[in-house]
């Protein structure tokens, strides 16, 4: 392995995080790849672990309460105050659009982008009428586009507080991140669903630093930690995001894998009820997002002013 040369930058290198142990996981990621790329010692990279808006209200639905801006607002103050040097996130729960003042500067190895079903073997195996956990727009439209029969119910909190509701009844099954039950080392857990039956939200499954733009310095130690294919696929993902105009309240699945020398990305939006689908896909090249932009107006143009209502353009 080569060993690149440390930028100069405050010591120890503050990593800002949500408290969630999945969050804390992540974050050690990040530091563990910092420091293996630049050879340093353990309290070379120090884990900084706050409390986000979105971890204190558990009741409703992300979208009610203020959206993705409630996992990233913390952090990115203490970015502006000098309290961290660089933010640690899943970047799915990274608003797509958000002030320039910050950047996403690295992206970690991708893991595994699936979903997995909590409760039960199978989609089809779920009982009639069966009380599905979710607090995700897109997961409570995919669900119900397959079966309309199922009953969908808020749930949300950390991996363990999803689970644990599950076993106490509240809902017959859930869904949650593959990515993130590894990553807790509960790899065991669930049933994957297949992507050809359930699209991932854009971008999960990576994890993204950032910090701020002007910060050249630690932009330039995050740049050597950046895995540039996961970076590529997911920056295409967003895109086609943007370009829908689509919120948290938007029904919306995108997944861009490798494809020769170019990706494919293959997008899908919803109804809320899961009573209309338009799906298609694209070659994006690396550095041009402009195929994921005309991927998300044909789609949007394709579909009826219901489906159109769930994005603001």
């Amino acid at each position: 392995m080569t060993i690149n040369s440390l930028p100069t930058v405050q010591k120890p290198l503050r990593l800002g995080t949500r408290k969630s142990p999945l969050a804390v996981a992540q974050a050690e990621m990040a530091a563990s790849a910092i420091r293996s790329v630049y050879d340093l010692e353990q309290g070379a990279v120090e884990i900084v672990p706050m409390l986000a808006s979105g971890d204190k209200v558990q009741d409703r639905p992300l979208a009610e309460i203020g959206g993705k801006a409630l996992w990233t607002k913390e952090l990115e103050r203490a970015l502006v105050e000098g309290e961290i040097d660089a933010g640690v996130h899943s970047m799915k729960d990274v608003e797509t659009v958000r002030p320039d003042t910050f950047t996403v500067a690295a992206m970690l190895p991708r893991a595994d982008v699936r979903d997995k079903l909590i409760g039960a073997e199978s989609i089809s195996a779920l009982p009639a009428g069966a009380k599905v956990g979710t607090s995700s727009p897109r997961r409570a439209a995919q669900l119900l586009a397959l079966r309309p029969d199922l009953e969908i119910t808020t749930i949300r909190g950390n991996v363990a507080t999803r689970l644990s509701k599950i076993e106490a009844g509240e809902a017959s099954a859930t869904l949650l991140a593959a990515a993130g039950l590894d990553r807790l080392s509960k790899p065991d857990i669930g049933v994957a669903i297949e992507i050809e039956e359930m699209l991932p939200a854009a971008s999960q499954g990576a994890i993204g630093i950032d910090c701020l733009l002007e910060n050249a310095v630690v932009r330039k130690l995050l740049d050597s930690v950046n895995h540039q294919p996961t970076f590529t696929a997911v920056m295409s993902e967003r895109a086609f995001l943007e370009a829908l105009g689509g919120d948290c309240h938007s029904p919306v699945a995108a997944y861009a894998s490798a494809d020769g020398d170019a990706f494919l990305l293959r997008a899908e939006i919803l109804r809320g009820d899961g009573s209309e689908r338009r799906a298609g896909s694209c070659r994006v090249l690396s550095g041009d997002n402009s195929a994921a932009v005309r991927l998300a107006e044909e789609l949007l143009q394709s579909g009826t002013p219901e489906l159109r209502a769930f994005f603001s353009k």
